[in-house]
């Protein structure tokens, strides 16, 4: 069979090789892939600025993102049904989150992850899970499965707003997110899930961003992200950007008891002049969080299985604006600014 690999800290190592094919273990789904997702952490160990080979091998099967059909089931899946994959898988000790089911939450880092850290990924014509490590999705879902796993950020994203909102009174109205790709996007599909007044924020003026937003019940804008804050004053900022000026913006610019989620990853080495003073004081005297969050837990593929189920699906399509071949993959890895998510067919059916 057919598989997308790389070798770990080589840049220009991606190739599509043919690898045995995968045989189940007890417990185990065999599974057709149909198409797997590229975001940018594909990228960056496509670079090779990230990403750890198995024990023992110099190269990984990329791939985190996956839909597939069950070919051998296993446990309570049949034949046929569409699948994704779970990405993280506990760590062996296991650290007090993984113990509990929380291997989003790992504290040792021992953790592994399909097609990132040490587990060959799901981007390849067949592959195989543990059954406790698959999640069923609607057949409906075939077109726009694949987004499952960036859902899953984002539905971990909200229950840690949530939760922490939770600490006292909490009834936010208005959210504003800052970034219009997938996770921004999706992000702001759970916003307006929510009942709430959702704002999207990105650079962009025309492209499928705005009015895909628009699509997906936000309020599309384009200003300066100051001149946003200011007219908004959300009550929560879901920053899907990473853009390390934008993080403090954010910080300083929500309402009173304002939350600031960070799901993007800024880049190392880039300075800033920061007045830490009035970020400090505004934090403190406002009530103000700002969190981290990545990663899922089974938790969140079952939520974000029921937030894709319960959206206009014609309209969620849209995200992805691409699919390309298994053979091209390589062009997938070098995307126009205008697309927004990026999809591998491995089955050849698109």
């Amino acid at each position: 069979m057919r598989a997308l690999t790389v070798v770990p800290g080589q840049r220009d190592s991606l190739r599509v090789d043919t690898v045995p094919d995968p045989r189940p273990e007890p417990g185990e789904l065999l599974v057709q892939g149909l198409a797997l997702g590229v975001c940018g952490t594909d990228k960056e160990i496509a670079r090779g600025e990230y990403g750890w080979a198995p024990p023992g091998r110099d190269r990984l099967v990329l791939g985190h993102e996956s839909l597939g059909r069950v070919l051998e089931p296993a446990g309570d899946f049949a034949e046929g049904d569409l699948v994704v994959g779970v990405v993280r898988r506990p760590d062996p000790v296991p650290c007090g989150a993984c113990a509990a089911g929380e291997f989003d939450m790992c504290r040792n880092g021992r953790y592994t992850e399909r097609g990132i850290k040490e587990i060959d990924g799901y981007g390849s014509e067949l592959w195989t899970v543990d059954a406790d490590y698959a999640v069923r999705l609607d057949p409906r879902l075939r077109d726009v499965g694949v987004l499952l796993e960036p859902t899953t950020v984002v539905a971990k994203a909200w229950e840690q707003i949530q939760r922490v909102g939770e600490r006292a009174w909490f009834e936010p109205k208005r959210v504003l997110v800052t970034g219009a790709g997938p996770i921004g996007l999706l992000g702001a599909l759970l916003g307006v899930q929510r009942g709430l007044d959702v704002h999207v924020l990105d650079r962009v003026t025309d492209g499928p961003k705005p009015r895909l937003a628009e699509q997906l019940g936000a309020t599309y804008h384009h200003d300066p992200v100051e001149k946003v804050l200011s007219a908004l004053e959300p009550d929560v900022v879901l920053e899907a950007t990473g853009v390390g000026s934008l993080v403090f913006d954010a910080m300083a610019g929500t309402g009173s008891y304002g939350i600031v989620c960070l799901t993007g990853v800024s880049p190392a080495g880039r300075t800033l002049t920061v007045d830490a003073g009035t970020v400090n004081r505004e934090l403190v005297l406002e009530n103000d969080v700002v969190i981290g969050s990545v990663n899922a837990n089974l938790r969140h593929y079952r939520a974000a299985a029921d937030a894709l189920g319960r959206a206009d699906l014609d309209r969620l399509a849209g995200l992805i604006t691409r699919r390309v071949p298994l053979e091209q993959a390589a062009d997938a890895f070098d995307a126009p600014g205008d697309d927004v998510k990026v999809v591998l067919d491995l089955a050849g059916e698109n």
